[in-house]
């Protein structure tokens, strides 16, 4: 590790609740840029009733893939979480803006955790770059 921090290995129980718990938001944003991608009129409707015209609905399922896929892949998972973390920042602010329920504000926060939660329990280098400390 170049920061000079001491990694600390991964234990089996660790890593393969880091993976699960990475797999979950994972597994939906795949499912929600699939969506993006092939436009189903529930989609549509939805991103126009957000305030968003059409026409950006393939632009934010490229995004939203493409930022999905480096987090999947060991060697880019930290800029796939930062990616993404700026996609739900976007989600935050549009549902703020348009002044929907809190459960609709804080879903994308609660993803962001997990995305993030379940990165660094398989990753020893964002623990050492981030040492929790009881």
């Amino acid at each position: 590790m170049e920061l000079g921090a001491q990694t600390v290995p991964v234990s089996k129980k660790m890593l393969w609740t880091g993976r699960i718990t990475s797999a979950l938001p994972a597994l939906f944003l795949l499912f929600d840029a699939v969506a993006k991608l092939v436009k189903p009129a529930p989609v549509v409707e939805a991103t126009v009733r957000l305030g968003y015209p059409e026409s950006v609905i393939l632009g934010l399922g490229i995004v939203l893939l493409a930022s999905t896929v480096l987090y999947l892949i060991p060697r880019t998972a930290v800029l796939g979480a930062i990616l993404l973390t700026g996609y739900l920042g976007g989600a935050v602010a549009t549902h703020v803006r348009v002044g929907a329920g809190l459960f609709s504000v804080l879903f994308p926060v609660f993803f962001g955790v997990l995305v993030w939660g379940g990165l660094f329990l398989r990753d020893d280098r964002l623990r050492a770059l981030i040492p929790l400390r009881s």
